[in-house]
């Protein structure tokens, strides 16, 4: 597998790619059935159209020799969000993950989170 994919995916292909980590390797009507909870609205044609447009960028592998063919996710969850932190850190924060950090705990993280992430960053002392 890839480290990077060839392409960044959109907001609509991180929908599917959250379903299909989700559900693990998955046909269009699994898919499509998984992701009405959060888009009411999506249609089978639309989800498999993208399924196959996703295949195309490098997003996604196909088995073929399934009936349904059967997509699943290029990379794993951890390291496609890595990629995009890194992109977006680079690109909004001028390369500086403490920018990043700190505008998230200024104004995106509830008390009990700043506790936790103290905590976490306690530990981090003590096992050093």
């Amino acid at each position: 597998m890839p480290s990077t994919p060839v392409t960044k995916p959109t907001a609509a292909e991180l929908d599917l790619l959250q379903v299909l980590w989700r559900l693990g390797p998955a046909d269009a009507k699994a898919v499509h059935e998984a992701l009405l909870d959060e888009r009411p609205d999506a249609t089978y044609a639309t989800v498999l159209r993208q399924l196959q447009v996703m295949h195309g960028k490098g997003l996604l592998t196909r088995d073929e020799s399934q009936r349904p063919q059967v997509y699943a996710p290029v990379q794993a969850q951890d390291k496609l969000q890595q990629s995009l932190v890194k992109d977006f850190i680079a690109k909004a924060f001028a390369g500086s993950g403490k920018a990043l950090v700190l505008a998230a705990l200024k104004n995106h993280v509830s008390a009990s989170e700043r506790a936790e992430i103290q905590r976490l960053l306690a530990q981090g002392r003590d096992d050093a």
